[in-house]
């Protein structure tokens, strides 16, 4: 006989693992410092990457200035300029990329702990299932 409720049990843990579970296991391998850490890594490299790519179609974009005033131009307060900004833009990236992160870590930490409250469920019903089995070939 078909024990519905083992087999409600079942479809929710399989549709978990075929979503959102596979992100939230993969997570899972990791503590919350070093989940975070990668993340503000990952950050800092997408923000750099951007950063020099927006430099250069601004620099693209001023070319003719840059030609022209090549002579009269104060590269060291440009380069200040420049620093000044790309750590204003690094540090409010990490920053939020640290909420987030550390966020998004904690609430899939909390899915995977149901998944597996749900799993010690589902071995608790073969346990009871097995026993009642032994128990009917005992009286047997």
């Amino acid at each position: 006989m078909v024990n519905m409720r083992k087999v409600r049990l079942m479809t929710k843990l399989a549709i978990y693992e075929k979503t959102e579970g596979k992100e939230d296991i993969r997570l899972g391998k990791y503590f919350r410092r070093d989940y975070v850490r990668l993340k503000i890594l990952h950050n800092i490299v997408a923000v750099t990457i951007g950063y020099l790519l927006v430099l250069a179609m601004v620099v693209a974009y001023q070319m003719e200035y840059l030609i022209r005033e090549a002579v009269n131009l104060d590269y060291v307060g440009i380069g200040k300029t420049i620093l000044g900004c790309y750590i204003i833009v690094v540090t409010v990236y990490v920053m939020a990329s640290l909420v987030c992160s550390g966020l998004y870590y904690d609430y899939s930490r909390k899915k995977l702990a149901k998944y597996f409250r749900m799993l010690r469920l589902l071995r608790s019903m073969y346990q009871e299932e097995e026993g009642q089995l032994g128990m009917e070939e005992v009286e047997e």
